[in-house]
């Protein structure tokens, strides 16, 4: 397997944290891995492999720094670990000929110490990613739409079934076919079939006499009512 690319850093610095600028654009399948002593990168840009592996010069709050994903390039936000010396740092790192090699001042975001009024412009890395205990990478550039899709795969609650096609609710309608509980249409478990066809003989010969008193008493209604007079 051939070895990676370096890929080139920028950094500038405030007396409470460093900017850090991994120069690729286009980043796909990163991992960055932040610790207290070092940050280690991996990812592709332009097809090609790139990695970081560096030693910070101190240490810094690996659980308060952020980074995010842009298309020019990855951009980190890093506190320093020793906020109350206020100081600026000579160098990023531990190893003096890496970062001649590797590491690049970022002139637009330079300040001299003395001249140090505010921290950086963080703006750029609105929700971006928390860098502590990721061991890895994060969720790299993985939006909430593309979570919710890859959840349900765009059907919603997954193997719900469509309640239009439900034919209603029992009771309310449809679900044909239950026959009591069991739902097989057949007669209540402990009953025959010569028992249950005398209940329905019985339930039509009441229907049937309830529709002959109903008859009968709109008759003797009817005798009842006055005779009209002739005109």
């Amino acid at each position: 397997m051939p070895k990676a690319n370096t890929a080139p850093i920028k950094w500038a610095q405030r007396s409470d944290s460093l900017y850090i600028t991994i120069a690729l654009a286009d980043v796909k399948e990163e991992s960055i891995d932040l610790a207290d002593e070092s940050l280690k990168f991996k990812g592709k840009s332009e097809n090609k492999d790139y990695e970081v592996d560096i030693a910070f010069l101190k240490p810094v709050d690996a659980e308060g720094s952020t980074y995010k994903i842009l298309p020019r390039s990855v951009q980190m936000h890093v506190m320093k670990k020793e906020k109350d010396e206020e100081e600026f740092w000579p160098r990023l790192l531990k190893d003096k000929a890496l970062e001649k090699n590797q590491v690049k001042v970022d002139w637009d975001r330079y300040v001299d110490e003395d001249e140090e009024e505010e921290g950086f412009d963080t703006s750029a890395l609105d929700g971006g990613q928390g860098m502590g205990g990721m061991g890895g990478g994060g969720m790299g550039g993985m939006d909430m739409a593309s979570m919710m899709a890859g959840m349900g795969g765009g059907g919603g609650m997954g193997g719900m079934p469509d309640m239009g096609r439900m034919g209603g609710m029992p009771g309310i309608g449809g679900m044909d076919g239950m026959g009591g509980v069991g739902g097989g249409g057949g007669p209540p478990q402990g009953m025959d079939m010569e028992s249950l066809m005398k209940q329905m003989g019985d339930l039509d010969g009441g229907a049937d006499g309830a529709e002959g008193t109903s008859d009968s008493d709109d008759d003797d209604d009817d005798d009842n009512l006055p005779d009209l007079e002739q005109s």
